[in-house]
């Protein structure tokens, strides 16, 4: 039987993309490739439990809620995630899945509401962007930038344009919440009247960089 490894399986708001505020069951998978120099979710690299497929869809199911975010660390860099985006979906929820973008994304159930960043270079991991993985992207996905820095977000303006994203995509630019205020990225996107969404991180706003929230 398919196991995978957990940092922690909890129930919260979304704090971001398209559900933002919307109550949300939380399934963090341990470990991560990338080490992006603003991560506020480092105790996810390392340790964690493993847990049987059945085991995690019973836990879920304990919340009573109809949406479900599989994140990380980076969720993908388990073979049995793809299997628990599936399983998920097969259960009538309503899945997301948060993923750095540096993996391939070709074996993700259709059905899965794919949030999939591309890297900055203030991120410091630029390099391990798959841009190739951008046309598989449909309707309901959405592509995170996080800017730290005016010169992210003029990287990122002017990568816009040439990147293979879907028109149908909804496109977040996210202000580091450290780094950057997120007026002062509002106020560059409506300047340069970027064709974006601004998300800020609610939770953030809420409880502070607490784990589990």
């Amino acid at each position: 039987m398919t196991r995978l490894k957990l940092t922690e399986i909890f129930h919260s708001l979304q704090g971001e993309a398209d559900t933002a505020g919307v109550p949300t069951v939380f399934v963090r998978l341990t470990g991560c490739p990338l080490r992006c120099q603003y991560c506020d979710t480092q105790y996810a690299f390392h340790g964690g439990e493993w847990w049987e497929m059945d085991a995690i869809l019973a836990r879920v199911r304990e919340f009573g809620t109809s949406h479900v975010c599989v994140t990380g660390g980076e969720p993908l860099a388990q073979k049995g995630c793809v299997e628990l985006l599936q399983c998920l979906c097969n259960a009538g929820l309503r899945v997301s899945l948060e993923t750095s973008g540096a993996l391939a994304l070709d074996a993700v159930d259709p059905r899965v509401i794919k949030v999939v960043d591309v890297k900055t270079p203030g991120s410091g991991e630029e390099g391990r962007n798959r841009y190739q993985e951008l046309p598989r992207l449909q309707a309901h996905d959405l592509v995170k930038f996080v800017i730290c820095s005016r010169a992210d977000y003029e990287w990122s303006r002017d990568r816009l344009p040439g990147l293979a994203i879907p028109h149908s995509c909804t496109v977040l630019f996210s202000p580091s919440h450290e780094q950057l205020p997120a007026r002062d990225l509002a106020e560059w996107i409506l300047a340069d009247r970027l064709p974006v969404r601004l998300q800020i991180q609610l939770h953030k706003y809420l409880w502070g960089n607490v784990p589990g929230r």
